[in-house]
């Protein structure tokens, strides 16, 4: 008998803690931690560009409806793309004092609604054989739970 086709498995719990602590390290090192790394980087961007001051100009009027500094949108539309980014732009705005605890409050919910839409449309929506005529209503969906959990949050916050 090979022994290359025999795969040993623990059911010690100490051992299945360390295999899932070294996948979960794994995971964080090589996906969320890129992820969070370029949400600095384009808030960096968008800062010194003085994008970041004009978004805020703009949507200040939408986002004072959630109790939220316009700026606050950057973190909406990067969690729109990946939630771990988009939490990244939010500690980043925190550490400048243009977020603080209570609106990263109000914002937590949202981003873990709508967060990685883009990512998963075609990982997911594609998979499971989704007719495309629903994606829309689908992503719109997320965008409303978002926003009812964003109110809901301003009030109880």
């Amino acid at each position: 008998m090979s022994s290359n086709s025999q795969t040993n498995v623990s059911n010690n719990p100490f051992d299945i803690f360390v295999v899932g602590a070294r996948k979960g390290f794994n995971i964080a090192i090589n996906n969320l931690l890129p992820n969070v790394l370029m949400a600095y980087v384009i808030a960096e961007i968008l800062n010194l560009l003085g994008v970041m001051t004009l978004l805020g100009k703009v949507f200040a009027p939408i986002m004072g409806l959630f109790g939220l500094p316009g700026e606050a949108i950057t973190v909406l539309l990067t969690s729109w793309l990946s939630a771990s980014a988009g939490t990244g732009v939010a500690v980043s705005l925190l550490s400048k004092g243009v977020l603080d605890g209570h609106a990263i409050t109000i914002l937590a919910p949202a981003i873990f609604l709508m967060g990685s839409q883009l990512q998963y449309m075609g990982r997911l929506l594609g998979v499971a054989d989704v007719p495309k005529k629903y994606w829309p209503l689908l992503m719109l969906t997320s965008l409303f739970n978002a926003v009812i959990a964003m109110l809901i949050m301003r009030l109880f916050a």
